[in-house]
């Protein structure tokens, strides 16, 4: 019985090892040298960007508003992925620089070299590690980041207590609706189907309810009106806006005006307010299908900047990710230089300067993006092929050592 019980195990161990086995004998003994550091670099700059970015605030969350100790872990535990996601990078480039670097310090790169082994098939393992660490990275960002995110924040407002419930809500929604506007004289509609017709504005929204509501109606002719009210709240049923306590002043071709007060009002109207103010404040809370559809509503509203920004977060979804490539290429080419003797030290001060000069470059080439500058698909991937372009210069350059 016991060995038929061993058996089982011995057959259940080998179908989980034999791939491993299935992988030539250089690659795992490569592979074998950066896993290790990389574990080691992911859990060094996770704590590190943890501390900086979340650890202090709930120290001071404990101290000043009395958060519950529980609370702050699991606001902590919540707040992992989105850290996580940064890390990889970096731990991607400092775990090929740190592996190959002291490859490289002990002969091991040249006794391969002489062999007649390219220096690209010796940075292949690295190469397809940084691979699989941009689709780990990218299922992080897409799937686990957003609803982690929400979870942070709602184990941290839950726990603060009701002073910090407003957080839920969102102000000042502005939204413009775009058509052809009704003639004055002929009754029919204009041929031009891109006239502003509506802008909608409120000051908060909260709880499916609009506050402080203002619209303006430009959808006739030479006849406007605005309407004013406390609050709104959309009816799905009759695809109209039911307004509470406030007025219409309309102003007819003549400039005659009339001011109407009401108690509740129903205006047709469609839904975009309400599917602009539930659009997450920040592109990190959203998912890439979440993004595509505010991408959506902001082409509505005729928000030049707002779309291009949502433009320019969408294509970052994808070179997030990305960096893991970018950032292996780099470190394995520079580590496997023959002249290159470095040590922890020195590899993790040139981690921190590469990261830094990719980041910096990636923030101004997204202001240009969003601000119009570029178009906001060169706006994202402009950083990816520039630091491509290097990897791969630094790659002929340690292989003509």
């Amino acid at each position: 019985m016991k060995l038929s019980n061993q058996l089982v195990i011995n057959k259940a161990l080998n179908k989980i090892i034999a791939p491993w086995y299935s992988i030539p004998l250089i690659d795992r003994w490569l592979l074998g040298q950066i896993i290790p550091p990389m574990i080691f670099a992911i859990s060094a700059f996770t704590v590190i960007s943890l501390s900086v970015g979340v650890m202090f605030d709930l120290i001071r969350k404990i101290v000043e508003f009395g958060l519950p100790l529980f609370l702050a872990l699991k606001v902590l535990f919540f707040s992992l992925p989105s850290f996580l996601v940064l890390s990889f990078p970096m731990a991607v480039l400092l775990s090929t620089l740190l592996a190959y670097g002291k490859l490289s310090s002990n002969s091991e790169l040249l006794a391969l070299k002489s062999l007649g082994i390219k220096t690209s098939r010796i940075i292949s393992p690295a190469i397809a590690l940084s691979i699989f660490m941009t689709g780990l990275t990218f299922y992080f960002n897409d799937n686990l980041v957003p609803s982690s995110n929400k979870l942070a924040e709602t184990t941290l407002r839950s726990g603060i207590g009701s002073s910090f419930s407003s957080e839920a809500g969102k102000d000042n929604i502005m939204f413009a609706r775009y058509g052809s506007r009704i003639n004055a004289s002929t009754k029919k509609p204009t041929t031009a189907n891109t006239l502003l017709t509506h802008i909608f504005y409120a000051s908060r929204y909260e709880n499916d309810i609009m506050k402080g509501v203002t619209l303006l109606d430009f959808a006739r002719e030479d006849f406007q009106q605005i309407l004013k009210a406390r609050t709104g709240r959309f009816d799905k049923k009759s695809s109209s806006w039911i307004f509470s306590e406030g007025s219409i002043i309309s102003v007819a071709p003549s400039g005659q005006t009339t001011n109407i007060q009401f108690k509740e009002y129903t205006y047709p109207f469609d839904e975009g307010p309400l599917e602009l103010a539930k659009v997450p404040r920040d592109a990190t809370e959203m998912t890439l299908k979440q993004a595509l559809k505010a991408e959506k509503i902001y082409k509505k509203t005729g928000n030049l900047k707002e779309i291009r920004r949502i433009q320019v977060r969408i294509q970052e979804k994808f070179t997030l990710p990305c960096a893991c490539l970018v950032f292996g290429l780099i470190g394995s080419s520079l580590g496997s230089k023959s002249n290159l003797r470095s040590s922890k030290s020195q590899g993790f001060g040139l981690s921190v300067i590469l990261i830094l000069i990719y980041y910096v470059m990636s923030f101004i080439f997204s202001s240009f993006g969003v601000k119009g500058i570029l178009p906001p698909i060169f706006a994202a991937w402009l950083p990816v092929l520039i630091s491509l372009g290097g990897g791969i210069y630094f790659l002929k350059k340690s292989s003509s050592f």
